[in-house]
């Protein structure tokens, strides 16, 4: 394969899906590379029980926002697959399926791009392959007895498909809560290394979450506006949309029989060893609840909004747990962990220019580099917090697509 195009895009999620969309509209040519299939971390990389944490009302791809009888609800996996897959349907992007991108190199007039399947030139070229890119695993984990069944999250599908026993499940974001709630709701025993990732509440005062932060304007804060460049790489609070959606703590995970830890610092054998920081994090996670709720408080007795109060009983139980650093592997039952540590990312092997800050992140302005005709897309925090998600994709995409179109007039 060796051709000529105006813009290549690399990377089939949502963000390259979006971006070719409009590039669609401007009957540009171009091509969306795409190793696996289109939303292949919606296919895959999702238990089976996966919902997504942001209402419906959220999902809008560009020309195809959500127009379903549940606005306030929240998709499940296959749904997010399904919507995929129609708004590929909607206008046919030009995707070339199996051929992965191994490097992006400058040349006088653009740029070639290199794939397993040959080369394309391109005047143009978008990186939209997103940052969850290779599961996050402590290198410590090569330590541990290999009776233990170790996985990422990403991996993780159902209770059932897990070996019987306890399961230690490493991490409190998201994914982690999400997994553990689901685990012993299901009758396992269940261990939970905490981090110090904040909490939110579902509803609060009459209004999910994300409605507050919709309407404080605190999701179209741009990245210029954080106190610190380390802040995009601040973890979301954890909550869940199973169920109709509600509230993730803790205190509750304890009072149900979780067992809490600190932060997983090493392991040797059948030994695993926690930091005794377990009151810490869970002060981490009370802070977080407790300052959005002091924000929405203040927003609406500022805007004279009329919402209820609320006066719900603040969760402890998780202080009163013994703090334990030492934990024997099989002395606990524990047969299986789950490490739901994150995503690392790496973009320097695939594009070969130094434009990468302190973080290894690409140095950009709303997905336009310093190096004309280069864009990015889809990256977290890129231009807003909404940059990687379903809610404001279209719109980076759409500044991106006219980047180009001016570009090329």
């Amino acid at each position: 394969m060796e051709e000529r195009l105006n813009t290549v895009v690399i990377g089939g999620g949502q963000a390259g899906l979006s971006i070719s969309y409009y590039l669609t509209e401007q009957d540009r040519e171009h091509v969306v590379l795409e190793k696996d299939r289109p939303g292949e971390a919606w296919r895959s990389k999702k238990w089976d029980s996966f919902t997504l944490v942001t209402p419906n009302r959220q999902m809008q791809l560009p020309g195809f926002g959500y127009e379903g009888d549940d606005p306030h609800g929240f998709l499940t996996r296959d749904e997010v697959v399904q919507t995929i897959d129609d708004f590929i349907g909607s206008f046919d992007p030009p995707l070339r399926l199996g051929v992965k991108a191994l490097s992006v190199e400058g040349k006088r007039d653009g740029f070639t791009v290199e794939t397993d399947a040959g080369s394309v030139d391109a005047r143009n070229v978008v990186v939209a392959t997103g940052t969850f890119q290779k599961p996050r695993i402590p290198t410590f984990s090569q330590g541990i007895s290999p009776p233990v069944t170790q996985m990422h999250s990403s991996r993780y599908r159902n209770p059932e498909r897990l070996p019987p026993g306890a399961v230690l499940v490493v991490g409190s974001g998201q994914s982690g809560c999400q997994i553990t709630e689901e685990l012993y709701e299901s009758g396992r025993e269940v261990y939970l290394s905490t981090s110090r990732v904040g909490r939110a509440p579902r509803r609060y005062r009459g209004k999910d979450f994300t409605w507050w932060l919709d309407n404080m304007g605190f999701v179209d804060r741009t990245v210029d506006q954080l106190d610190s460049p380390a802040e995009r790489f601040d973890p979301n609070p954890h909550v869940t949309g199973k169920d109709g959606g509600h509230t993730l703590n803790l205190h509750q995970f304890a009072l149900d029989g979780v067992t809490l830890l600190g932060r997983l610092e090493g392991a040797r054998g059948p030994e695993v060893h926690a930091a005794d920081d377990l009151h810490e994090n869970l002060a981490a996670a009370d802070k977080g609840a407790t300052e959005m709720k002091k924000g929405v408080d203040t927003f609406i007795e500022k805007a004279g909004i009329d919402a209820p109060k609320e006066d719900e009983e603040e969760l402890r139980a998780g202080y009163d747990a013994e703090v334990i650093t030492e934990l024997d592997l099989a002395s606990a039952g524990i047969r299986t962990i789950v490490w739901a540590t994150g995503y690392a990312f790496d973009f320097s092997g695939l594009v070969k220019f130094p434009i990468w800050d302190e973080f290894g992140y690409p140095v950009q302005e709303r997905g336009v580099t310093e190096v004309p005709g280069l864009y990015f897309l889809g990256l977290h925090w890129m231009h807003t917090i909404k940059s990687g998600l379903f809610a404001g994709i279209a719109d980076d995409a759409a500044y991106v697509a006219e980047q180009i179109d001016g570009r090329s007039q």
